[in-house]
């Protein structure tokens, strides 16, 4: 049986050479750690997604500042997972987790993140992945998403 094609944003908050991760509270993501992510709604844009799903999950205000780029792979429960990733700095609120959902959240370096065992990450391969394009410094601007959403408008 096949899964959804499911997008997703996800973001690495960067402050003082550290990146915020997340546990959460979801059985098929129990204790393993993520960055900050969820789902586009119906209609809404790439960008405004990605820095609502911050907000909602950690309370914090952010600005897009970069892609690591576009992850295409089959998550553990079968889906399609069509997934952007961004860079982000804080700009407002306070670190303040989502109830119920967020059970945990620490903040780490890329080289942690690289040494972690694939098990502890939510999509470790993917997670990986995008940990090493942060430490080679690997991005896109972000401007890219604006010409192409405008492009559509």
């Amino acid at each position: 049986m096949f899964g959804n094609v499911v997008v997703i944003v996800s973001v690495s908050i960067i402050s003082n050479g550290k990146i915020l991760m997340i546990k959460e509270y979801k059985p098929n993501a129990y204790n393993k750690w993520n960055f900050p992510s969820g789902h586009i709604e119906w209609g809404e844009d790439i960008l405004n997604a990605a820095c609502r799903e911050v907000k909602e999950e950690t309370g914090l205000d952010i600005n897009l500042l970069s892609t690591t780029g576009v992850y295409n792979f089959l998550s553990l429960s079968k889906d399609h997972i069509i997934l952007f990733h961004f860079i982000g700095e804080i700009i407002g609120g306070s670190l303040l987790l989502e109830e119920q959902k967020i059970i945990d959240s620490k903040w780490v370096t890329i080289n942690d993140i690289l040494r972690w065992d694939t098990a502890q990450l939510r999509e470790g391969i993917i997670i990986k992945n995008i940990a090493e394009r942060l430490y080679n410094g690997i991005n896109y601007p972000i401007a890219l998403f604006s010409k192409l959403i405008a492009k559509e408008q």
